[in-house]
């Protein structure tokens, strides 16, 4: 693999105002509208679906992703963790309860790699933050 694996994420939720606020809150940043897509062919339906991206420059590294709900997908605990790079992550944390989240494991050392901290957002998805302080 020459690349970074992951290219793109979805975050699932059910109240879409809600977990804007959230988002926008917590990482002082404004999503963006996005048009549900074409359906590739009759079967595959798009409908019930809204989407949200975070701010993304498509020419630099990274990973670009939104906020997506949509008819038959539900939020919450799983399989998957996203974790947002910032600059501190005590500073973002510190955001989450007001914002009507969760801290649901403070910020700690991963030794030569720096600091994480998980929280819960407004819709029960766990989001992991990273920093370097």
């Amino acid at each position: 693999m020459k690349a970074n694996p992951v290219v793109w994420f979805e975050i699932y939720v059910q109240d879409m105002a809600r977990a804007r606020s959230f988002y926008e809150t917590v990482f002082q940043c404004t999503l963006e509208p996005l048009a549900a897509p074409e359906p590739a062919a009759p079967e595959c339906e798009t409908g019930g679906m809204e989407m949200l991206s975070f701010p993304m420059n498509m020419d630099a590294p990274g990973t670009g992703g939104m906020l997506v709900r949509m008819d038959g997908v539900s939020p919450g605990g799983g399989g998957t963790l996203v974790y947002f790079g910032c600059e501190d992550c005590a500073v973002v944390q510190s955001r989450v309860e007001a914002a009507g989240g969760q801290v649901h494991k403070p910020k700690f050392a991963i030794g030569p790699y720096g600091f994480c901290a998980l929280v819960v957002d407004t819709e029960g998805n766990c989001i992991g933050l990273h920093s370097m302080q």
